[in-house]
C-alpha cells in the first residue's frame, strides 16, 4: 500500500486529476492519499472531492486530510507539490511594479522579473519541504508542479538529497499540437526534446520514423490560422529552426524580441495562445476572479453530483509513481540536474530532458549538445536562474539585482539604474515573504 502525500492539495484541479490517474493503476488503487493544505476550507473541499472519486471508482483507497505538513510527509512513498507562496495580494506587485517601469508582463510565474520574485518567495518553502522529507520520508520521490519550475527544482536539488523532478505539461502538449498541425496521430510521433523548462527544443520530431520538420515548416509558413495561433513560437521556429516548448504567451517573456515595444506586443502577443492581450490588468483580473470564484465553482461541481471521467489522463505523475512502486518503467521529460546530459549547458543546473522512472528513482538520458542558436537562449536563462537561486538561498539583495539585470526582457526595456530602483521597490513589497533576507536594498 503506497502512501502518497499532496502538499498544496487545495489546488483542486491538479489534485482531482492526479488522484483519478493514480487510482487507475492496480499497484496504487489501495493507496493512502494524504491531502495537506494550509487553507482549511480548500482542504475540506479537496477531501470531499477525492473521496467522491474513491467512492465512484469503488477503490480500496484511504483518504486523509491534515493541515500538518509533517504528518502528511511521514512515511510517504511519493510527494506531489502544487503550492502557491503568497496570494494575489502580493503576486500582483510582480506585474504592477514592472509595468510602472515599462515592462509589460504576460503570465509572470516562470521567468523575467515576475518569475524571479515568485521564486524568491517560493524557494524557502520548497527547500523546507525537501528538508522535512529528508527526515520523515528520505526514500520518497518528490514530483513538483509548482512554478517557477527550474528555479525551484534547482534550489532543492542543490541543497537536499531527495529524489526530485519537476513535471510540466508543455512537452507532451506541444508535441500533440505539432502532430495535429501535420495531420498525424500522437502514436505516430516520436521526438527528442531537451533544454530547460518552458524553453526546451525538439531536436528531433519524427512521424513514423521520418523527419516531420518539413511538414511542420509547411504548416507554419503557409497556414495563416496555424501561424496566428502561436505567433511568438512560430516566429522563433521560423528563425531558429527548432520548435520550443510552452506557449507563445510564456515565451514572449523569456527573450528580447517580442514585448519591448507596444507595437511588437500588438503584432505578436495578442490572440492565439498568448491569452493576455497585451494588458496586465487582464491577468490580474483573471487571477482575482480565480481567487474568489473557486468556491462557487467547486460547490456547483458537487451540486451536479461531482461528475468526473475516471479514465486516466495525460499527466506523468501517476505513471512515475507506479514505476517507482515496482510497476512498468516510464519515460517522460523531467527537470533534473545536468550531469553532462546536455553538454553545452553548465554542470548541475536544472535541465529538462528525457528521464526514465524505475524502482531506483529517476534515470536521466544523455542528449549531447543542443544547436548553438537554441542553447544560447538557454544559457542566458540559466545564468539568470542561477543568480536568483543563489539570492534566495543566501538572502543577497545585490544578487537579485544582478539576476534581473541579465533578464532579457528587463534589459531590453530598462537601464541598470532603472532596474536597481525597480528591484529595490519589489524587495520591499515582498519583505514578509523573504525569510533569508536581512537587507532589502541592492
Amino acid at each position: 500500500m503506497a502512501k502518497i502525500a499532496f502538499i498544496g492539495a487545495g489546488s483542486l484541479g491538479f489534485t482531482r486529476g492526479l488522484v483519478r490517474d493514480i487510482l487507475t493503476f492496480p499497484l496504487l488503487k489501495d493507496s493512502t492519499l494524504v491531502l495537506m493544505d494550509i487553507n482549511k476550507e480548500r482542504l475540506d473541499f479537496a477531501r470531499k472531492a477525492v473521496q467522491s472519486i474513491v467512492d465512484r471508482g469503488n477503490y480500496p483507497a484511504k483518504v486523509i486530510a491534515t493541515m500538518d505538513r509533517k504528518e502528511a510527509l511521514k512515511g510517504a512513498d511519493a510527494v506531489l507539490c502544487t503550492i502557491l507562496a503568497g496570494g494575489v495580494d502580493v503576486w500582483q506587485h510582480d506585474i504592477l511594479i514592472p509595468k510602472k517601469y515599462g515592462i509589460d508582463t504576460n503570465v509572470g510565474d516562470t521567468r523575467s522579473v515576475s518569475g524571479i520574485f515568485r521564486a524568491l518567495r517560493t524557494i524557502p518553502v520548497m527547500v523546507s519541504i525537501a528538508k522535512d522529507m529528508e527526515k520523515l520520508c528520505p526514500n520518497a520521490v518528490l514530483l513538483n508542479y509548482t512554478n517557477p519550475m527550474a528555479m525551484l527544482c534547482r534550489a532543492m536539488q542543490k541543497t537536499t538529497d531527495i529524489k526530485i523532478t519537476g513535471l510540466c505539461h508543455s512537452v507532451q502538449g506541444t508535441a500533440s499540437m505539432l502532430a495535429n498541425w501535420i495531420g498525424a496521430k500522437d502514436e505516430e510521433i516520436t521526438y527528442v526534446c531537451a533544454g530547460i523548462n518552458h524553453q526546451a527544443w525538439y531536436t528531433e520530431f519524427k512521424r513514423n520514423g521520418k523527419n516531420a520538420y518539413p511538414a511542420i515548416h509547411k504548416a507554419v509558413s503557409t497556414n495563416k490560422k496555424i501561424y496566428n495561433h502561436e505567433k511568438v513560437r512560430n516566429e522563433m521556429y521560423l528563425n531558429l529552426g527548432y520548435y520550443v516548448t510552452e506557449s507563445s504567451g510564456h515565451n514572449s517573456e523569456y527573450n528580447w524580441w517580442f514585448r519591448k515595444r507596444p507595437d511588437l506586443i500588438k503584432k505578436y502577443c495578442t490572440g492565439g495562445s498568448g491569452w493576455n492581450p497585451g494588458e496586465y490588468a487582464y491577468i490580474l483580473d483573471h487571477y482575482r476572479k480565480t481567487a474568489t470564484s473557486w468556491k462557487k465553482d467547486i460547490k456547483d461541481w458537487f451540486a451536479k453530483g461531482a461528475p468526473m471521467n475516471l479514465a486516466r489522463g495525460h499527466e506523468y505523475a501517476a505513471s512515475i509513481i507506479n514505476a517507482y512502486m515496482g510497476g512498468e518503467m516510464f519515460k517522460f521529460n523531467g527537470n533534473v540536474p545536468n550531469t553532462k546530459l546536455i553538454t553545452n549547458l553548465p554542470d548541475d543546473v536544472c535541465v529538462e530532458v528525457p528521464v526514465v522512472a524505475t524502482r531506483r528513482g529517476f534515470e536521466a538520458i544523455h542528449v549531447g549538445a543542443l544547436p548553438q542558436q537554441c542553447v544560447a537562449l538557454n544559457q542566458v536563462s540559466v545564468a539568470v536562474e542561477e543568480m536568483a537561486v543563489e539570492a534566495a538561498l543566501t538572502g543577497d539583495p545585490t544578487m537579485v539585482f544582478h539576476s534581473v539585470a541579465y533578464d532579457p526582457l528587463s534589459a531590453a526595456v530598462l537601464s541598470l539604474a532603472e532596474i536597481k530602483k525597480m528591484v529595490n521597490e519589489m524587495l520591499k513589497k515582498n519583505k514578509a515573504y523573504l525569510p533569508t533576507f536581512k537587507k532589502f536594498e541592492a
